[in-house]
């Protein structure tokens, strides 16, 4: 089964390429009917390991996690594509590249070995930057091209890292470098080697003050490529590898201080950068960064609840980002625009995306009770049980900035009299089914909290 998980999305790829032209109409409804079932896939799959030719693969409860949000994600970035690339052509590329990039996320999230994780992030990279320069504009071209230079300076450091513990274990599985890394603690060369994969990562994931990528990449690609984005293949390529990897392998007490730090200044400064935007795109994407650092200040603290709050807000971030840049590429589509301050009044026109938006901004500011109230409120339960208030502080007073700004861009597009020009807006009915799912996945998990937290949340770090 796990094997499938890579072959699948590899096979669609190629059947669909093949020339006819019905083939190439079907590709994007197979590849959400395959998004459905990898996601019936990581809810039944029990705890399982395989070899795959020669891959060791396993999936664990955290592996589960990420390949529902992949499932999840890429079906939602599936059909905003399907209404917003204009040609079949265009269709069957982009879907054929989200197949890539799930073949390259699934390998990522299922891998038990360093190098053949490298070989899955470059899959899922290289993916994205043809997605994000597939409309060949300026801005595209210009986001690509960024994107591309701090990921090959990521993947050189990522890579030497590699080669380092190699040198020091004689090999690049889990396991066994795990056991070197523990024979050898404080020596100069695995220490050199942690620094190399925790900064690759740190780019990866756009940590600040590596993220100049990120707004650039998510305002200049396709709306649909934009939700898969943010969505997933950011957190998947770096959050996800750095979690697993610093939690499998090579866990060090001062590399856990220097983590929280880095995410307690990302989750600050973005959102003060959020609130100086009036791009919606650039905002959401400062937002997301912002989201990244609490989950990256949650895994830090080095506790299993610290651990619980992160994974927990990964799954949760990844489906209320995805819902807002939907609704952004729902707006966009129907006003032509991106410009907060030349919009106003739209909830008259466009009611559906208005009220999914206020559900998603509520839920990124922690508000009760929908998913990311929890989430972040395990993540400042973990971080006050462990004696680090005055992150706990940041993290609360950050969370207001949160509001302040989602508050901001509701009023300037939603919200007040409907701005000249706009009479003829309609709601944008052929994005209503992401929409609709991502919203009612972001309350149903807020209200199904006392259920989630027994069987899922506290399972996945066996407390």
């Amino acid at each position: 089964m796990l094997t499938l998980l890579l072959i699948v999305p590899l096979a669609a790829v190629l059947f669909c390429n093949l020339p006819f032209s019905f083939l190439r109409r079907s590709i994007i409804p197979l590849a959400v009917l395959l998004a459905v079932l990898q996601a019936l896939v990581a809810v039944f799959l029990p705890e399982a390991t395989a070899m795959s030719f020669v891959l060791p693969l396993f999936a664990d409860g955290f592996s589960r996690v990420m390949l529902l949000a992949i499932a999840i994600v890429s079906a939602s970035a599936l059909l905003v594509g399907r209404v917003t690339f204009a040609d079949e052509r265009t269709r069957c590329n982009f879907a054929s590249l989200v197949l890539l990039a799930v073949l390259g996320m699934n390998g990522v999230a299922l891998c038990a070995d360093l190098f053949s994780i490298y070989v899955f992030v470059e899959v899922a990279a290289v993916s994205s930057f043809v997605l994000i320069a597939s409309e060949k504009s300026r801005a595209g071209l210009e986001g690509a091209f960024k994107y591309f230079v701090l990921s090959a300076a990521a993947s050189i450091a990522m890579l030497s890292a590699v080669a380092l513990f190699f040198l020091v274990s004689g090999s690049t599985g889990f396991a066994a470098v795990a056991l070197a890394l523990r024979a050898l603690p404080g020596q100069p060369l695995v220490l050199l080697a942690l620094a190399l994969f925790i900064g690759g990562l740190f780019i990866k994931s756009g940590l600040m003050p590596f993220h100049g990528w990120v707004p650039d990449a998510y305002a200049s690609a396709p709306s649909a490529v934009s939700v898969l984005l943010a969505g997933i293949v950011t957190k998947t390529t770096g959050v996800y590898v750095l979690m697993r990897v610093m939690a499998d392998v090579c866990w060090l007490d001062r590399a856990g201080d220097v983590i929280m730090l880095a995410g307690a200044f990302t989750l600050a400064a973005a959102a003060f950068a959020a609130m100086a935007q009036s791009d919606m795109r650039r905002m959401l994407a400062y937002s997301s960064i912002s989201q990244v650092g609490y989950i990256i200040l949650s895994f830090g603290i080095g506790t299993p609840l610290g651990m619980a709050g992160a994974i927990f807000h990964l799954f949760n971030h990844s489906v209320f980002k995805s819902l807002l840049f939907v609704n952004a590429a729902a707006v966009e589509k129907q006003t032509g625009l991106r410009d907060m301050n030349a919009m106003g009044g739209l909830a008259q026109k466009m009611p559906l995306t208005g009220a999914a938006s206020v559900i998603g901004l509520l839920s990124t500011a922690g508000v009760p009770p929908l998913a990311g109230f929890w989430s972040k409120l395990v993540i400042i339960l973990a971080l006050w049980q462990a004696g680090h208030y005055v992150y706990a502080v940041i993290a609360v007073l950050a969370s207001l900035v949160t509001l302040t700004y989602f508050l901001i861009m509701q009023r300037k597009i939603f919200f007040g009299l409907l701005r000249p020009g706009f009479e003829k807006v309609t709601e944008a009915f052929g994005m209503a089914a992401p929409v609709i799912l991502l919203a009612a996945l972001t309350v149903a998990i807020g209200l199904a909290i006392p259920f989630i937290k027994g069987t899922f949340l506290l399972p996945l770090t066996g407390m």
